[in-house]
């Protein structure tokens, strides 16, 4: 299956895989990455399978591959990176509910509740949203030092607030002084 990105599972054959291949073109990959708030995304493809897995539960396994463009967070510069992930998902008719007090987040972050129609266009788009790099750098980037403060004030430096920087230059005030005594 090629191009359709709704799949009515109901609709699926229950023996067997249905294979699928999404491509988006230049348009909704520009309204993608606009959605994602990154620069650009010159290629996209979620392809793989979606088979049965017992009497209503589906598994989709699929490898996503883009290549994305992102600011870098020292330059801005654009920053160009290829991604190629694994995508699993299995969806449950009856998945499980969490207990009653605390919400602790599932161990098994693949599953999902059975939809009857499933979107591998927002499959594809949270795979991606997952896979971004999440500080983009630009080659050589660094993340400098920046230090301001008020004319005629000492700046203060990450070295100055360490807790025990003070303390440490009172004992070498106590070691220097120690030796006149002697």
């Amino acid at each position: 299956m090629t191009g359709t990105h709704m799949l009515r599972l109901d609709d699926l054959p229950n023996r067997k895989p249905t294979h699928f291949t999404l491509a988006p073109d230049a348009p909704a990959r520009a309204a993608l990455a606009d959605a994602l708030g990154i620069v650009a995304i010159r290629k996209l493809r979620l392809a793989g399978k979606i088979s049965p897995a017992g009497k209503r539960d589906w598994l989709l396994e699929a490898e996503l591959g883009a290549t994305v463009v992102q600011d870098c967070v020292v330059t801005l510069e654009p920053v160009t990176t290829r991604i190629q992930e694994p995508v699993l998902r299995r969806y449950l008719a009856e998945p499980p509910q969490p207990g009653a007090g605390e919400v602790e987040m599932p161990e098994d972050d693949s599953i999902e509740a059975l939809p009857q129609v499933l979107d591998l266009a927002e499959v594809m788009a949270e795979a991606l949203a997952l896979a971004l790099p999440a500080f983009p750098r630009a080659p050589g980037a660094e993340l400098g030092n920046a230090v301001f403060a008020d004319p005629g004030v000492t700046p203060l430096t990450d070295e100055a607030i360490k807790p025990f920087a003070g303390l440490a230059g009172l004992r070498d005030q106590l070691d220097e002084g120690g030796d006149d005594e002697e």
